[in-house]
């Protein structure tokens, strides 16, 4: 049995994982990439950019919210990827979804799917949205966790961090990696 197929054991149903609830008034999909290489799995992230209206700067998965009425969550995830990052839905085997969270400011209610990729690709970043593309071993992010006090609003907020070389992330973003790593 490969890593991947004990991780699908661990992961919810997607069909099952979009009837859950989130708080939160709208609806948005992430894909969580995941590939393993020399032993190791990495998940890739994007890092926004610094002029967007919301998130501004912040590390994230590729994601948003459906362009139609009638798009599924999963189709949301990987048309996302694919306009972001260059990523192709065909490239993608969604293997499994993690629990949907909520973001507390925007009020999304964000639905991740996890899809296995190819190691080595060459990213095409969406230059409206994507500064970086970031690709982060799962060894490293359980080195960088931390429960750190951060200021939302104003208001001082203890959450769950995780920081590799010098790439903070928090919020929705490490709330999804933490359901994750409690998984694998």
């Amino acid at each position: 049995m490969s890593t991947f197929d004990e991780l699908r054991d661990r992961l919810i149903a997607p069909e099952a994982a979009v009837e859950l609830d989130a708080h939160g008034g709208t609806d948005a999909a992430v894909l969580v990439p995941l590939y393993e290489q020399n032993g190791d799995l990495h998940l890739v992230f994007t890092r926004r950019r610094e002029d967007l209206r919301r998130h501004a700067g912040e590390i994230s998965f590729p994601g948003g919210r459906p362009d139609e009425p009638d798009e599924d969550l999963i189709a949301t995830a990987t048309r996302e990827a694919c306009e972001e990052i260059g990523l192709p839905p065909d490239a993608v085997e969604i293997i499994g979804a993690l629990q949907p969270t909520s973001t507390i400011v925007t009020g999304y209610s964000i639905y991740p799917f996890v899809g296995v990729i190819a190691p080595g690709r060459r990213w095409e970043l969406s230059p409206l949205e994507v500064a970086e593309v970031l690709e982060l071993s799962l060894r490293d992010l359980r080195a960088g966790y931390a429960r750190r006090r951060m200021l939302r609003r104003g208001l001082p907020l203890r959450m769950d961090t995780y920081t590799v070389d010098g790439n903070l992330i928090w919020g929705a973003t490490a709330r999804i990696l933490s359901d994750l790593l409690d998984r694998v």
